[in-house]
């Protein structure tokens, strides 16, 4: 049912932010998979790339002075590295916002080396399921979170980029979408307190414009 897709989880910028803090402190996970991990999800909140997008990315697709990365391969289910997912997914993404430039200092901290950045001890791609089954759904239980996998931090950046009025087609294209109608989907329903606070920010807004 076309109602369900509004209910797809998303993980906003504060829920990502306590994510990380639960994976920096897990007793089950090493000091490199915790860094890992963190910057990797911290990345995925602050982009919106796909996570084939992200675990394809080399340390020369990232642009430390101008804050972008270049999207130009993608690791398909197989995990192998080849094309993206459609044309418009070959893009730029500017990270110019606060969200943005916390995930550029930390990704600059993280990054050690050329080629592939979020690689396995082998030095390929990450596998997605041990993603999510090390690194995301146990923090997540802790936190009591809605459980889901890496796209629901996709999700919380588009609806990010949305509240914060990001013009739509500039949000298309950081996204990689092919139309504005799946940009539109990705904003789901937004949960109350998320509503709250927006109308919260405009009231401020008003009354210094006042």
């Amino acid at each position: 049912m076309k109602i369900n897709s509004r209910k797809h989880v998303s993980y906003s910028w504060e829920q990502t932010l306590r994510i990380v803090e639960r994976v920096q402190k897990s007793e089950t996970l090493g000091e490199a998979r915790q860094e890992l991990y963190s910057t990797l999800f911290l990345l995925a909140a602050a982009s919106g790339l796909r996570i084939g997008e992200l675990l394809a990315l080399r340390s020369a697709d990232i642009d430390f002075d101008s804050s972008t990365i270049r999207v130009d391969e993608s690791v398909d289910k197989l995990g192998q590295i080849g094309p993206c997912k459609n044309v418009a997914a070959y893009r730029t993404v500017v990270l110019a916002d606060k969200q943005g430039q916390d995930a550029i200092r930390a990704l600059k901290r993280y990054i050690n080396q050329d080629g592939l950045i979020f690689r396995s001890k082998r030095g390929g791609p990450l596998v997605e399921n041990t993603i999510l089954v090390q690194g995301l759904h146990p923090p997540l239980k802790n936190l009591g979170f809605s459980k889901a996998g890496m796209h629901a931090f996709r999700r919380g950046c588009n609806r990010r980029w949305e509240l914060s009025r990001v013009s739509p087609a500039v949000i298309r294209q950081q996204m990689g979408h092919a139309s504005s109608a799946m940009t539109a989907h990705y904003t789901g329903e937004i949960p109350a307190e998320q509503v709250q606070k927006q109308f919260q920010l405009d009231s401020n807004g008003a009354a210094k414009a006042a």
